[in-house]
């Protein structure tokens, strides 16, 4: 495991943590109301073939994307340090060649996270349709 892959491991825990804090209360006051009617899901058809060499496409695709960007960041990494060594003696210019690679990496997960989001908003969801409540009863008076 690598040095950036723990970090992105403390990272998405500490989002995690975060969500599970944020949503927590949320759920705490929503177990004390009634339910609502239980909603009717209405199931998609299995997707033809041709849909699921699409998803199987996209999803490998994704993925070599994401190898891409890791690379290129490895690669950015191995030549960053190459570059500093000859200012080794010089602390004003590594701690700028530092920050530039702090600022080359934290694009790079933005662009990793953006890859993602807009692979995950792509996915189709089913539909939920709420159940019709029925009339109410009136008298013929």
């Amino acid at each position: 495991m690598t040095i950036s892959s723990r970090r992105t491991s403390v990272a998405l825990r500490h989002v995690l943590l975060e969500v599970v804090l944020t949503l927590a209360p949320i759920g705490l006051a929503s177990a004390w109301q009634t339910p609502p009617p239980a909603p009717v899901v209405i199931l998609q058809p299995s997707p033809s073939p041709a849909q699921q060499f699409q998803q199987t496409v996209q999803q490998q695709q994704l993925r070599d994307q994401m190898q891409q960007s890791q690379l290129q960041q490895q690669l950015q990494q191995d030549v960053s340090s190459t570059a500093q060594r000859p200012f080794a003696g010089n602390p004003q210019a590594v701690q700028q060649s530092r920050q530039a690679d702090q600022a080359r990496q934290a694009q790079a997960r933005a662009r990793q996270r953006d890859l993602l989001q807009r692979e995950q908003n792509a996915a189709a969801l089913p539909r939920v349709i709420p159940q019709a409540f029925p009339a109410p009863a009136r008298s013929g008076g």
